[in-house]
């Protein structure tokens, strides 16, 4: 019995469901067989084939490979709140982002969702009090990925980043659970002020392409951000703003703006 039931708490539907995709994949096209047995079938857990595909991305002539694998290896197994925020990540993606149609897409070629996967390595070493660690790895995510995430950073679970270039999290920015943000969103400060100086950005808020949000402000949960504006001071729960500076042109339009997606203004926005 014990063992039937530590079988069960070992499934991973998730998993399950990428590598079945990841067969698939193979079968489809037998030229990406390379790429998806090394990132996808050669692992027996999401945290293994993560732990593989941040580092193959990371690694350069400054640091291999194996070092930087090591370091996820460890992240993982040290916090399984990352995996859990891993999982959470990927799901919103898959539920939000039209343009995802299998759960085996984020981990192969979104570099949003890889570049946030990154980031909780780096943030990590951040609370280990191992800060050049954290600060290389994000240079190489920015490098790389074209995404400026401080590793001091405070980012939720079920986080969807849409294209993604672009985008700056400032060093005490906080962003909640189940947010959405498509790219070149900057979460910035307003000056040379080194304490409390980012945006806290609650649960389930929306944030449009090019939208600046600026200073220690507070955007309330499952809020919109229209594309291109310029927020400088607090938004109220459940509102949309939009223009620059951002003004409320009303209400949100729905109960969980991050999930609809709905960026249109108006009557049906």
């Amino acid at each position: 019995m014990a063992e039937t039931k530590a079988q069960i708490s070992s499934v991973d539907p998730v998993w399950t469901q990428i590598t079945h995709e990841a067969h698939e994949a193979v079968n489809q096209e037998p030229l990406m067989g390379g790429l998806v047995h090394a990132c996808i079938l050669h692992h027996k857990s999401l945290e293994k084939a993560l732990s593989y595909r941040i580092a193959a991305k990371l690694t350069s002539n400054e640091m291999s490979m194996l070092v930087l694998r090591e370091i996820a290896d460890q992240a993982y197994q040290d916090s399984p709140a990352l995996v859990e925020a891993s999982r959470a990540d990927l799901v919103a993606i898959f539920e939000r982002d039209p343009a995802c149609h299998r759960l085996l897409q984020p981990i192969l070629y979104f570099k949003g969702y890889q570049a946030v996967q990154a980031y909780r390595i780096g943030h990590w070493l951040w609370s280990k009090g191992k800060c050049d660690l954290a600060y290389f790895f994000q240079m190489r995510i920015s490098e790389i990925f074209g995404i400026d995430i401080h590793p001091a950073a405070k980012i939720g679970r079920g986080i969807m980043i849409d294209h993604a270039h672009s985008i700056v999290i400032g060093e005490t920015a906080v962003v909640g659970d189940n947010v959405s943000m498509l790219h070149s969103v900057t979460l910035g400060g307003t000056g040379k002020e080194e304490e409390d100086r980012h945006p806290k950005i609650e649960d389930g808020v929306l944030i449009g392409a090019g939208a600046k949000v600026l200073g220690n402000i507070r955007v309330g949960h499952c809020s919109r951000v229209a594309a291109g504006s310029v927020v400088l001071s607090d938004v109220p729960p459940c509102k949309t703003v939009a223009g620059i500076p951002a003004k409320i042109v009303g209400e949100a339009g729905c109960d969980q703006p991050a999930v609809s997606m709905n960026h249109m203004l108006g009557p049906k926005g």
